[in-house]
């Protein structure tokens, strides 16, 4: 509204100027008496239309305004009719409010970001966190059964959001490995998590165990002709760092013991 303003009183400048360059074709100092009346008169009649038009202008803006205002009013009036309408809030044991609207608003949001946020992840990446789309379509299903998502300000972008959620549900590429013989393969956990098709790094062998623990009792004993699945490439998980630390504090005791007990063979011995 302020700029509709700015723009009619930027023609009435302009059409001021225009005006005043035609009356200024004859230098002042060379009107007559009866002129320079003439030409004060003639730019008393600008100043007046212009303040005439600038009133006419104030009263529509004013107009426009009270219209804006009386239109908000029976906006908020059937939003609050509305919202009657859904009965009562079971979080709140209350009737919706607006504030109601509004933090279901914020958490639709949150929603969003986080569907934008995994949206720019690989197939990979979305396969190995399956759990949190899950999570995400139980939130938004949470918030369907709200009464709120039925209003039409929320109903279409929940649907829409439903399906952007199913969207990122990705399964997991399984690869398979067949184990071949140490004497021609040198196969072992180490050097085929080491394979570049698979991890491209050795210390990634804790995934191919944990993986494979129906048949891998052992890590350091693999067998030829085992069907091993290899997860896809990743950081280890929590569970796999867990079984990886295990796995080396009992190396380190099996060591201690063996050291022990070459210590007490070779005190025997002395005696």
């Amino acid at each position: 509204m302020k700029s509709i303003v700015k723009i009619l009183s930027l023609i009435a400048i302009l059409t001021i100027f225009v005006r005043f360059d035609l009356l200024s074709q004859k230098p002042d100092e060379e009107l007559t008496k009866k002129e320079a009346i003439q030409r004060i008169a003639e730019f008393q009649n600008i100043v007046n239309d212009l303040q005439s038009k600038l009133n006419a202008l104030d009263a529509d803006i004013q107009k426009l305004q009270d219209d804006l205002n009386q239109t908000n009013k029976r906006l908020n009036d059937c939003l609050d009719n509305y919202l009657g309408l859904l009965g009562i809030n079971p979080e709140t044991n209350k009737p919706f409010t607006k504030e109601d609207m509004e933090k279901f608003k914020q958490k639709l949001g949150q929603i969003e970001g986080k569907i934008r946020e995994m949206q720019r992840l690989s197939n990979d990446e979305l396969a190995d966190r399956r759990k949190e789309v899950e999570e995400l379509e139980n939130s938004l299903n949470q918030l369907r059964m709200i009464k709120l998502a039925i209003l039409p300000e929320f109903y279409n972008k929940i649907i829409s959001l439903a399906s952007e959620i199913k969207g990122l549900y990705r399964e997991k590429k399984i690869k398979t490995y067949t184990v071949g013989t140490w004497a021609e393969n040198r196969d072992c956990l180490w050097n085929i998590a080491a394979k570049t098709e698979f991890f491209g790094d050795p210390f990634m062998w804790p995934k191919i165990w944990q993986a494979n623990t129906n048949l891998i009792k052992n890590p350091d004993i693999i067998y030829p002709g085992q069907q091993l699945t290899i997860p896809p490439p990743g950081p280890k998980t929590p569970d796999e760092i867990k079984a990886e630390r295990k796995y080396w504090r009992m190396k380190k005791a099996a060591v201690e013991r063996e050291q022990n007990e070459g210590e007490t063979k070779s005190t025997e011995t002395k005696k």
